[in-house]
């Protein structure tokens, strides 16, 4: 149990690093953190943030890492995603913001050379992760599932005790959390909702009212999704934690 609750703070000390230098990042050891800071620049809401993750991921299953410049196939996603989620990002936006992010201290590019041929750039990435997905934006919310679920689980609890106890902000941090991996390719979307509401039930030292009184600890989920084995929650939470105790590295 140790283990599942040194994630938060794992957690806290992941996000209260300083910014990235992305130019001197070796690889795409910094995708991910790319695309979740250009989608906070851009206002976009977390679910879509987390489809362009799961777009670039889908995209590198599939293609040489090599064979393209990471940012550039990064900002491609967060405009595919935006189509996706119905969330449109304007490619001069999306642009400036990875010149800003990559290039820290810089001003909105001027309507020179290198702004043509980064919008050119990007436009033709987008154009190519489309091609690769098979022009299919669509992507399970997991976030919806999630919500669902929660929603739901308040019903089971004391409103004193839900209050009190962040569920729904731990659960939901988990999830987002988890797209910097690609390891969430390889997972339902209902099971990995349930699997971030596990952990962070384990982990504020909460639980569900009434869940001892049954045969099986796992049985209160029963009703969320029926197909899910306790060994494959448990599979699904240490590749959530894994993404908190992984140090960058190239890809």
């Amino acid at each position: 149990m140790k283990d599942v609750i040194d994630v938060m703070a794992l957690q806290s000390s992941r996000r209260e690093r300083r910014l990235p230098d992305y130019r001197s990042a070796s690889g795409h050891s910094m995708a991910t953190n790319f695309i979740f800071e250009c989608g906070i620049k851009l206002g976009l809401q977390p679910a879509t943030v987390a489809t362009a993750a799961i777009f670039y991921h889908k995209f590198f299953k599939e293609a040489d890492k090599n064979d393209y410049d990471c940012y550039v196939i990064c900002t491609a996603c967060l405009c595919a995603a935006g189509k996706s989620r119905d969330e449109p990002v304007r490619l001069r936006d999306a642009v400036n913001v990875a010149h800003n992010s990559i290039n820290r201290g810089s001003g909105p590019l001027e309507l020179g050379d290198e702004y043509w041929s980064m919008r050119g750039a990007v436009a033709q990435a987008e154009l190519l992760v489309l091609r690769l997905l098979g022009f299919n934006l669509d992507v399970p919310s997991t976030h919806r599932y999630l919500l669902h679920y929660l929603r739901s689980l308040q019903e089971w609890f004391p409103a004193s005790q839900w209050r009190t106890a962040p569920i729904a902000r731990t659960s939901m941090a988990f999830l987002q959390d988890f797209h910097h991996s690609p390891a969430i390719l390889d997972y339902r979307a209902p099971h990995i909702a349930v699997a971030c509401l596990t952990l962070a039930l384990h982990v504020l030292g909460v639980s569900v009212p009434l869940a001892s009184t049954l045969d099986d600890d796992a049985a209160w989920y029963s009703v969320f999704t029926k197909d899910l084995q306790k060994e494959k929650n448990w599979e699904i939470m240490e590749k959530i934690m894994q993404v908190y105790s992984r140090e960058p590295e190239p890809l």
